[in-house]
């Protein structure tokens, strides 16, 4: 096989990553897992409700996704084949740990109208901002945390997706194999229930909730590449298989 190197690894498109994962890539496995490791994180995270444990499952899933890598054809877009192994996981965690409830009973929630909650997830802290001021955006970060991981589990993955990943409507419903039309009526309902858990006060400042430090992504990475070296699946990286 003729290799030759590339020149930039971020800059490849994910069917490139794609194609030198599938033939060991090392950089390859390393550029995918940093794309998509903040929100597969909080996917994680918002169906086991604890870091520690999101953490064991994302590493879980990356190990079993990327074992079967060379039968991926690309039908759906790695992250979303990587989101759904996720949630797999995760959920395969819950099922374990407690009976599984039934979502009728979860959607039986009161008729009500439905206030729109802001999404100022996207936005970024001002690099100016006092201690003081950064204090207080940490505890209402806190609070909004709390106040998500305490939504039941269907309204709870809807309005990561949708609200703080900024998923489209049909993307989410792929990814939790429901209807756009119960995604919809899902994330209405979660924002409905947050505002009645925060206070309309609160609602205007979403600021960087759930954040994913470049720690911890480092240690996924690099744990997950430390599996893969030890099962022998990694080629030396730098190097591109021939088109």
């Amino acid at each position: 096989m003729n290799l030759r190197k590339p020149q930039d690894y971020a800059a490849l498109d994910q069917a490139a990553l794609v194609r030198l994962a599938q033939v060991g890539d090392r950089e390859a496995f390393r550029a995918i897992m940093q794309q998509g490791n903040q929100r597969l994180f909080r996917i994680a995270r918002g169906v086991v409700g604890d870091d520690a444990e999101a953490e064991d499952v994302l590493q879980e899933a990356y190990a079993r996704a990327f074992a079967a890598i060379a039968a991926f054809r690309g039908e759906a877009g790695v992250l979303t084949w990587l989101t759904r192994i996720v949630l797999n996981e995760a959920r395969d965690r819950m099922r374990r740990r407690r009976p599984t409830v039934d979502l009728k009973v979860l959607e039986q929630v009161q008729q009500a109208e439905v206030i729109p909650f802001p999404n100022a997830f996207g936005s970024s802290l001002s690099s100016g901002a006092s201690p003081e001021v950064e204090a207080a955006r940490m505890q209402i970060r806190g609070l909004i945390e709390r106040a998500v991981d305490d939504l039941p589990a269907p309204f709870r993955m809807v309005f990561i997706l949708r609200d703080i990943e900024e998923c489209s409507i049909e993307e989410t419903a792929a990814n939790l194999q429901i209807r756009p039309e119960t995604v919809k009526t899902r994330l209405h309902r979660a924002r409905r229930l947050l505002r009645q858990a925060l206070d309309a006060q609160l609602g205007a400042s979403m600021v960087g909730a759930f954040p994913f430090l470049g720690v911890r992504c480092a240690r996924i990475t690099e744990a997950v590449l430390a599996r893969m070296e030890r099962e022998g699946r990694l080629v030396p990286s730098g190097t591109f298989p021939a088109g």
